[in-house]
């Protein structure tokens, strides 16, 4: 069994208890059991963004919100808060349980050369599963869109939201600028390990800044940011949502599967949705909204008839609106490179499963539990062209510890015997992440019938120009471990060294090339399935106010409408995607 399936049995009771307890201070179960006929917004997918939305339209006491969710609520089952367990909730009932298709490029390494990609499906979405990092992007990702037409959407336009959202409890932070005390989202550090100090310095030796890389300067290493507030995770649905459960105007709804949205003469009426074995129609007098993500959005504007004209008309779907739905899929591809040490206090299966890990979660709120283990994260660019001001296209996300399981990946068995054949006790995975990929995919329906999952083609790898960039970033990480600090702890690459890329000679391009194309996964970060921009762009879906182009009263509102991908993980400009969007369609601003 592995460290993480470990790690489930290894929270102890008391844990469990605790959490329930704190729950009571934090608003209860509120789902209501009677379905209106008419709201004035209906929000599909009480995810990331669809929490955000209900908590924040609710505010307005004459005004009814529905929120639909198709999972269930978040407050079933504890694991769900507890940050160390992050990673097996995947492929558990909190999530879709999407594949991709089997790449062509891509995914050598893995059972049927297909991706798994986690998206949630519960009250918080994706940000019950997530590894919790708080990450904006940089200031150049938001300037990018603006440039392409996607008015008020600039860094500067957008950074009143994050801040909205925020309350940082990092000490040293509190005065910045660039953050906020009293908003809903905790946002914190979780240092567990003395190996923090070791990735800072042996940066600084090879002359990266230190930064707070959601402050003036994004790119360098920092001590990473999460949305962890006293141990517990800060997902959408514990910050935002469950606050706001109460309010008699706000209705939530779970196990609830929106099938179409309702049009009428261009006009978005209301949804279609199973709920209990029936189908009901449910009305709005104002708008529906989308956000039930880069996968189930673009899935039900299709089976709406708003997607690909020749798409639509294979599947005899009667064509609405005939807009690029689906297309300009993007995601951050991640290599994992695993590394030994020749010192102890990485997290080891041992430590995580001792008795004193549980109970010092318990009494205090910190120890292993607490964390991700993700404690350090870096962005750099590896373009020589320095002059011409961009956003870094590689980014490094270092975890402490070595964790065994293959739950995650779906590495094929022949390639994870021979890693954990060498694999140490101690050492530390350092992830090498494509920002900017050029390669694109699709997201089309596999059938007309809702419950079929969608067919999802990331097409990674697909340009030449990522793979390139992929070696420039393994050759940045070279330099790293080549460091005084690194090299005093022992930090070396070669249990890179497997035999699936034995007949190129080792860390050679050619060999670099095969590892990434073996072994790179995504780092579950899709995005831009409903593409924002000016409406005259033909590659567009959405106007930057959100509204699909053509039909009134319908918008989407969740990372389907960034129109390039950030340059880091892209749950905090989910949120924010969300908090803006409140006020653009209460005319705000």
């Amino acid at each position: 069994m592995g460290l993480l399936s470990h790690i489930m049995l290894g929270v102890s009771v008391a844990v469990l208890v605790a959490y329930f307890m704190s729950l009571k201070k934090n608003g209860g179960s509120n789902i209501v059991s009677e379905i209106r006929k008419k709201y004035d917004y209906i929000i599909v997918g009480g995810g990331s963004a669809g929490a955000v939305l209900a908590s924040r339209l609710s505010e307005k006491d004459d005004v009814t919100v529905l929120l639909l969710e198709a999972g269930g609520e978040e407050t079933e089952n504890s694991l769900y808060h507890i940050p160390a367990v992050c990673f097996i909730l995947q492929k558990t009932e909190a999530d879709w349980g999407y594949y991709t298709e089997p790449q062509k490029f891509s995914h050598f390494g893995l059972n049927g050369n297909r991706s798994y990609w986690p998206q949630g499906k519960v009250l918080g979405g994706s940000s019950i599963l997530n590894a919790m990092i708080y990450n904006r992007g940089s200031r150049y990702d938001y300037d990018n869109w603006a440039s392409q037409g996607c008015t008020g959407w600039g860094y500067d336009d957008v950074l009143s939201y994050f801040l909205k959202s925020e309350d940082i409890l990092i000490p040293t932070l509190t005065d910045s600028k660039f953050h906020n005390t009293g908003g809903y989202l905790g946002v914190s550090h979780a240092r567990v390990t003395p190996f923090v100090d070791y990735y800072l310095k042996a940066a600084e030796e090879l002359g990266f800044k230190i930064v707070d890389y959601n402050g003036e300067d994004f790119e360098g290493f920092a001590e990473t940011q999460f949305t962890i507030r006293n141990g517990v995770r800060s997902s959408t649905a514990r910050a935002f949502l469950r606050p706001a459960m109460n309010r008699p105007n706000l209705h939530v709804i779970t196990h609830s599967r929106v099938v179409k949205v309702i049009i009428d003469r261009k006009v978005a009426n209301g949804v279609e949705v199973i709920h209990g074995g029936r189908r009901y129609q449910i009305y709005t007098s104002k708008e529906v909204i989308l956000s039930a993500g880069v996968i189930g959005s673009p899935q039900i504007l299709m089976l709406s008839g708003i997607g690909p004209k020749s798409h639509l008309d294979q599947l005899g779907i009667p064509v609405i609106a005939d807009l690029p739905v689906g297309d300009n899929l993007q995601d951050h591809l991640m290599l994992p490179v695993l590394t030994r040490v020749n010192i102890t206090g990485s997290v080891t299966e041992k430590a995580m499963l001792s008795w004193w890990t549980s109970a010092q979660y318990y009494l205090f709120g910190t120890g292993y539990l607490s964390s991700p283990l993700v404690e350090v994260v870096a962005h750099v660019s590896t373009e020589e062209n320095k002059e011409v001001k961009s956003a870094p296209d590689i980014q490094f996300v270092f975890l402490s510890g070595l964790p065994k399981s293959n739950d995650l990946y779906d590495v094929r068995e022949d390639i994870m015997n021979e890693i954990h054949s060498k694999l140490p006790e101690e050492g530390f995975y350092a992830f090498v992440a494509l920002m900017h990929p050029k390669s694109k995919g699709t997201i089309r329906l596999r059938s007309r019938d809702p419950f079929d999952p969608p067919i999802i083609d990331p097409n990674y790898l697909s340009e030449e120009e990522d793979i390139k960039t992929f070696i420039k970033g393994v050759r940045l990480l070279e330099k790293y471990i080549q460091t005084k600090t690194m090299q005093k702890i022992g930090v070396s690459f070669d249990l890179l060294n497997i035999t699936l890329c034995g007949a190129h000679v080792f860390l050679s391009d050619a060999y670099v090339e095969c590892y990434v194309r073996h072994m790179a996964t995504t780092e579950y970060h899709p995005a831009s399935t409903c593409k924002m921009g000016p409406p005259e762009d033909p590659s567009t879906v959405v106007d930057p106010q959100l509204r699909v182009k053509g039909i009134k009263g319908l918008r989407v509102v969740d990372a389907s409408v960034m129109p390039v991908l950030t340059s880091g993980n892209t749950n905090a400009p989910t949120i924010m995607i969300a908090e803006r969007a409140v006020d653009v369609i209460l005319e705000r601003n």
